[in-house]
């Protein structure tokens, strides 16, 4: 429309449609004024195509400045932008990608601390070379070359890491064959496990990697709408599988069996506990004594630790009941699973556990694999509403009827004991003759 400073003055900001609308000037094309759809925002813009790039920069605020000072200015932008040159680079697109992702952290006070560390460690990680560049110098062609590398660096660095594994466990076999045969038979196996592992194609790392710095660039935006966002990857998206990996059935015998023969109780106990729970991995990890009620037989995992952020009660079934009064005896941390090697006090991530446990049965998984396990034994036991709330995953947001079932402890026992009951029998647990079991 041919703008006019009267026209400017009537037109309605929020819009009644509710939505933003942008009017275009036929005086002087490239000139625009938006209105917004929320609020009584009018501005000024100017498009144009700079170097072959079109390029859109905000001129001013409609109540601030005339039509004619816009005209002015939107002309002097545009001439620059002809030539080449940007005339009035803006405050948003010359700080650096450092000064936004601390920004963007920075207006989210509520953000879990793991959660904080994730995405500062996706960035800094693998585009810390951009961290001190203007974001308004990262490019589209810069985004796709830096996805396709993140994929293909974590598959060669996982690659190096299981050879790397591979040569310690097969030198250690070789130097321990004539005197202890045992310890050289256990390297053997663990040199075969890191020889068969595949390496990880890197591609969900490097999706999850592009996905922060969108998040991070659309902060910037949030303050600049005249910026756009570089990760545009449309059809280069990796297609990632959702992982399917467990522990089958008819392995778990084996697999509990290798377990149990793991010489660190506190590791071995945590691994049975998992599986016999579903917990996540962090979980179970920070359970604290203060957490488990061994008279009530409840574990409280507090919302702080779930990756939900909510509570969960959780009953426990016979077994892991025996585990944790188990545990109890062996010392008086704080921590249900400490750990006197890891800076946090607890048991962290039990790779090398894992490892041991592939060595003697074969079987080569995920400490979150052993989650998908329970859930998959559950299915055959009980109702997927009940595995909903002993796993802590979302259940009555998006379902009416089920919004209005209302599960406590003492009602969810009785499922948690079935799951546990049917693990048993795969995992061959047996229990001991002659002795009773006490009723609560």
């Amino acid at each position: 429309m041919r703008l006019t400073q009267r026209e400017v003055d009537k037109l309605k900001a929020p819009t009644a449609s509710g939505r933003p609308a942008l009017y275009w000037d036929t005086v002087v094309t490239g000139l625009a004024l938006w209105c917004s759809g929320t609020s009584d925002a009018k501005t000024y813009y100017a498009k144009g195509v700079i170097n072959g790039t079109s390029k859109r920069r905000k001129i001013g605020r409609a109540d601030l400045m005339s039509l004619e000072e816009a005209r002015s200015e939107a002309k002097q932008l545009l001439a620059g932008f002809a030539r080449g040159i940007n005339l009035r680079e803006k405050k948003a697109s010359a700080a650096t990608l450092r000064q936004i992702l601390d920004g963007y952290l920075a207006a989210r006070p509520n953000l879990k601390p793991r959660s904080r560390d994730f995405y500062r460690d996706a960035v800094t990680r693998y585009m810390g070379d951009w961290l001190d560049k203007p974001i308004g110098g990262i490019t589209v062609e810069m985004v796709q070359r830096r996805h396709r590398q993140i994929a293909e660096d974590v598959e060669a660095r996982d690659a190096a890491t299981a050879a790397q594994h591979a040569k310690r466990h097969l030198q250690r076999a070789e130097r321990t064959e004539e005197r202890h045969p045992e310890a050289s038979a256990h390297h053997r196996a663990k040199w075969k496990a890191a020889r068969a592992r595949r390496p990880r194609a890197g591609q969900a790392v490097a999706n999850g990697a592009m996905r922060t710095l969108r998040a991070v660039l659309n902060y910037a935006i949030e303050k600049d709408p005249s910026l756009t966002n570089p990760v545009r990857l449309k059809k280069q998206w990796f297609k990632v599988k959702r992982r399917q990996r467990k522990v089958k059935g008819d392995d778990l015998a084996a697999f509990h069996a290798a377990v149990m023969k793991l010489a660190n109780p506190v590791i071995r106990d945590y691994l049975r506990v998992m599986l016999f729970t579903g917990l996540r991995r962090r979980e179970a990890a920070k359970l604290q004594w203060a957490d488990v009620d061994l008279k009530g037989r409840v574990i409280r995992v507090p919302s702080a630790i779930t990756k939900p952020d909510r509570d969960l009660d959780l009953p426990m079934s016979d077994i892991v009941a025996d585990v944790l009064i188990g545990l109890r005896r062996l010392g008086d941390s704080k921590f249900v699973f400490p750990s006197a090697t890891s800076e946090s006090g607890h048991v962290e991530e039990p790779k090398s556990a894992l490892a041991e446990v592939a060595a003697a049965c074969g079987i080569q998984i995920s400490v979150h694999d052993l989650r998908r396990t329970y859930v998959s034994v559950a299915e055959t036991c009980v109702s997927m509403l009940a595995i909903k709330y002993l796993v802590n995953h979302a259940a009555g947001e998006d379902d009416v009827t089920a919004g209005y079932v209302i599960r406590d402890v003492e009602e969810l026992r009785e499922a948690a004991q079935k799951v546990a009951s049917k693990l048993k029998e795969l995992c061959g647990v047996v229990e001991p003759r002659g002795v009773a079991r006490l009723k609560r």
